[in-house]
């Protein structure tokens, strides 16, 4: 047991042989009190040998073997490891990707999604050039810092005027591009991501879109990865305020339409710009059928008897309730009733709805493109 090696070892492994060997007060020691300690007990152990004349015997003594003065290459190749290593999770900067067609370079983008009521999914790119500025921009704190994925809440002002604050700051690492963040509560937000100081520093790179959650009874969870989006895409690009008046951003439908293949958005909007269209509707014959159904749930205690339009509900285990209607064409008074299982105690809910469709005349659209 030599200083040298004892060096090698982590504080844990330090203090552990401290405590196996009876060093006392190991518990308070530093790394380097460790050291020390471990190397007067070793010597401590050894057994005593005679000395050459014969006279009194000495300790034979443990001695470090001289380095002069160069590094142990496996050392050196672990540091160098471990540098690499932090490098990479450090450095945020984009690749470009292979089938893409003519969008195979790099921007700084950020797109947010909504994927469910309680899901959002993120997907970046970033230049190299922007991490440079990042670190020149950060100076010294530049080697402490560390990516972050931030969530903004956006508030509404008492003027109207849209403020901002961060609610969730997620540490992200090099070599991602896309991220999924868990939400709680309905909520409009967006994310930006960049570097966080140990000081409390952010210097952002780039942010998102913004959008809003739905409430958790007006759509399921929907899955997680981007062959699957195919199925939903129309009700993912929604959710996400692609159709919405008030998304001034572009960078949405773009990558929608590049990851997919194929433009978004009804075939009305579809149209190329710059072309002069002469529209004409003319009565055609074409058919939508529509129907309607509603979904009622609730809430009440466990072993309680709840009653819909007469007709049992079953509840689950924790009390709740989820029960699909028909909603036909007309105005139509719902009961809803539970009773306590010993019948001490019933309320009454009373539900009035109403349905009111109307189909419009079909007409088909003629283009005349002038030349």
């Amino acid at each position: 047991m030599t200083s040298a090696s004892l060096k090698e070892k982590p504080v844990r492994d330090l203090a552990r042989l401290a405590k196996q060997h009876g060093v006392q007060g190991w518990h308070s020691m530093r790394k380097d009190q460790l050291i020390k300690a471990l190397v007067r007990k070793a010597k401590s152990r050894l057994p005593e040998q005679p000395s050459a004349a014969g006279g009194r015997p000495r300790t034979a003594v443990a001695r470090p073997v001289p380095t002069g003065g160069q590094r142990d290459p496996e050392v050196a190749r672990r540091i160098a490891e471990v540098r690499e290593r932090l490098a990479k999770a450090k450095d945020m900067a984009s690749r470009p990707e292979g089938g893409r067609g003519t969008r195979a370079s790099v921007r700084d983008r950020m797109v947010l999604m909504v994927r469910g009521p309680h899901w959002l999914h993120t997907f970046w790119e970033i230049t190299p050039r922007s991490i440079t500025r990042a670190q020149a921009a950060l100076g010294q704190e530049w080697h402490g810092a560390k990516p972050v994925l931030r969530l903004l809440e956006i508030e509404s002002g008492q003027q109207g005027s849209p403020s901002e604050r961060v609610i969730r700051e997620i540490e992200v690492h090099g070599g991602v591009k896309n991220w999924y963040i868990d939400v709680r509560e309905p909520v409009r937000c967006r994310v930006e991501i960049g570097y966080l100081a140990l000081s409390g520093r952010f210097h952002g790179l780039t942010r998102s879109n913004a959008v809003s959650t739905p409430a958790a009874s007006q759509c399921d969870t929907l899955d997680a990865h981007w062959g699957e989006i195919v199925d939903d895409c129309e009700r993912i690009y929604a959710m996400s305020g692609g159709y919405s008046p008030e998304n001034n951003s572009t960078e949405l439908q773009e990558l929608f339409e590049e990851r997919l293949q194929r433009p978004m958005g009804p075939p009305a909007a579809r149209s190329s710009q710059g072309e002069h269209e002469a529209e004409e509707e003319t009565p055609v014959d074409f058919q939508i059928e529509v129907d309607a159904e509603m979904i009622v749930y609730g809430a009440t205690q466990p072993n309680s008897y709840v009653t819909l339009q007469g007709e049992p509900i079953k509840l689950q285990p924790d009390g709740t309730f989820r029960v699909r209607v028909e909603m036909p064409n007309k105005r139509q008074v719902i009961p809803i009733v539970a009773s306590a299982a010993d019948g001490s105690a019933r309320q009454t809910v009373v539900m009035a709805v109403e349905r009111n469709t109307k189909a419009m005349e079909p007409y088909s659209r003629e283009t005349a493109t002038e030349w």
